[in-house]
């Protein structure tokens, strides 16, 4: 009978501390929306957080692309300037002038940073596409790549292709 409550009792203490750990160490749902959410800053100092969800109801678009490896793969997701004109960006012939000097600063989780002018991603200027894919070869984009990345299937080294995406920023020119 003794042996029966003192093993009851180490269980109950044992599930007592698997369940305190998994509480303690479980991201809240802030933080997993937080780390779902792609923060964009506007022009004129707005600011949003875009929700996948949000994302995924912009124009899509897939290309065909290697990566840094040099393995093939289609990339699906949303063209970059569409993702910050849903934030209030102006594109095309809304920006003549002063503007078109402005960028767009990306930035990783890594602290990784890239930088695009404003009129490579421009449609009215380019034919070039920048990407804010999610998805590859019909997949979300796997966990070490977090949700978002970067993908730019024409220029010759994928310096710019930025993994882990958490923020992008149009930054004034002075």
């Amino acid at each position: 009978m003794r042996r029966r409550n003192y093993v009851a009792k180490t269980l109950a203490v044992a599930v007592l501390g698997i369940t305190l750990h998994s509480v303690w160490n479980s991201p809240t749902q802030e933080a997993a929306d937080a780390e779902s959410a792609l923060h964009v800053g506007g022009e004129e100092g707005r600011e949003t957080q875009l929700e996948m969800s949000q994302i995924a109801k912009l124009p899509r678009l897939s290309v065909r692309a290697k990566d840094e490896q040099g393995k093939e793969s289609v990339w699906e997701g949303t063209p970059l300037h569409e993702v910050l004109k849903a934030a209030g960006a102006k594109f095309g012939e809304a920006i003549p002038g002063k503007p078109l000097a402005n960028d767009v600063l990306a930035e990783a989780a890594d602290g990784y940073k890239v930088v695009f002018a404003i009129p490579e991603l421009d449609p009215v200027f380019t034919d070039l596409v920048f990407l804010l894919a999610y998805r590859r070869d019909g997949q979300a984009v796997d966990a070490k790549e977090r949700q978002f990345r970067i993908v730019a299937p024409n220029e010759k080294r994928n310096a710019r292709w930025i993994r882990q995406l958490v923020a992008i920023s149009i930054r004034r020119a002075e």
